[in-house]
């Protein structure tokens, strides 16, 4: 799995016009399952999406936390983080897990940062056409592969 987390000041979902989700002060996480994935992947990532220090403290360091900082978590899977760019200008989505896998370990990887945080965790729809809109506070964004686990 991978994800993309941007530190935001606020971020949203909106779909058919509609405003579905929407956070302050927290994470937009853009989430993407690929072939071969596991529910230990996504226990893993939403653990270092929890505890991973990016809030600034009182002296201005990135030392806090997402619960230290009291923030929320928007969600959005996102299939296109697994592209493959290596032939040609076409990405290729052959590594990019189906409904089948996806949609479970995305669901997992929200419940299990809801455990974590005991907040509920903000979500798009799985294969919808969304509009994400988003400030990014910093900025800061932070690409994690569960598979480097680094």
């Amino acid at each position: 799995m991978r994800i993309v987390i941007q530190r935001v000041k606020e971020a949203s979902v909106t779909i058919d016009g509609k405003l579905h989700s929407a956070v302050k002060n927290g994470y937009m996480v853009l989430v993407g399952v690929r072939e071969g994935d596991s529910e230990d992947d996504a226990r893993w990532l939403a653990m270092k999406t929890v505890n991973l220090r990016v809030f600034d403290d009182e002296n201005g360091v990135m030392n806090r936390n997402i619960l230290d900082a009291g923030g929320q978590v928007l969600a959005v899977s996102q299939f296109t983080l697994n592209a493959s760019t290596k032939k040609g200008n076409r990405p290729s989505y052959i590594h990019a897990a189906g409904h089948e896998l996806a949609v479970p370990l995305y669901e997992l990887y929200c419940k299990e940062v809801e455990q974590l945080m005991s907040k509920e965790v903000k979500r798009g729809v799985f294969g919808a056409e969304m509009q994400v809109a988003l400030i990014n506070d910093g900025p800061v964004t932070i690409i994690i592969d569960s598979r480097l686990r680094e």
